[in-house]
């Protein structure tokens, strides 16, 4: 394994980040919780990519929290009555807000995770939403041909991607039926909720199977 390989890998050790990644170890899915930690890697690939610098341009401990809680809001330790992306940012406030983080940071998770459906909108947040919304993206195979084939093997051989789309939809499809509030109009629990209901495979699913890592 090259030292790029190794670098890529590499987690934040710090308390916050080990905190973030314990919970959501504990409260997501094994499919959701890899996708979760992916997304950081490959932001983190993006970063580096474009040329943005940690401590300089981002904060490595607000990025690993964006991307890692990114997705709270579809276990049961986030799900209330409003759209997933916005639960989980709540949750991931206030997680952030109890590890003793001020007003700013938490302000900026929250809207790095509101935000990471929103293509374009989130691209033009500042670097955290950017770099967050990106990683996601890299995760469904996107727009990856800086990333080598032994650095994209090392990540999936450590997170195996678990049919990540399929239980993503699965999951959101589940909590929308059982609390419509959940899927407004337009929101992409929306779209999927009535993709599955005409029997359809989703486009987020459609979007892994021709992704670069499949689904």
């Amino acid at each position: 394994m090259t030292s790029e390989t190794t670098a890529a890998l590499v987690l934040p050790q710090t308390p916050l980040a080990q905190h973030v990644l314990a919970l959501t170890l504990r409260v997501e899915s094994p499919a959701v919780a890899n996708h979760s930690i992916r997304s950081f890697l490959f932001a983190r690939l993006f970063a580096e990519h474009t040329t943005a610098k940690p401590d300089a341009d981002y904060d490595t401990d607000l990025l690993f929290a964006a991307c890692v809680l990114h997705d709270i809001g579809l276990s049961d330790a986030a799900n209330g009555n409003q759209r997933f992306e916005v639960d989980g940012a709540d949750k991931a406030a206030e997680l952030l807000t109890e590890q003793g983080l001020g007003v700013a940071a938490v302000d900026s998770v929250w809207e790095a995770i509101a935000l990471h459906t929103s293509q374009h909108i989130a691209d033009r947040r500042g670097t955290l939403c950017l770099l967050t919304r990106n990683g996601i993206a890299l995760d469904f195979g996107n727009d990856t041909e800086f990333i080598s084939d032994e650095v994209g093997a090392a990540i999936h051989a450590r997170y195996p991607r678990h049919a990540m789309a399929t239980s993503l939809t699965d999951i959101i499809v589940e909590q929308a039926t059982a609390r419509p509030d959940k899927a407004p109009p337009f929101s992409p629990a929306f779209t999927l909720l009535r993709e599955r209901a005409a029997g359809q495979r989703t486009l987020l699913e459609h979007a892994a199977d021709h992704g670069r890592w499949g689904n």
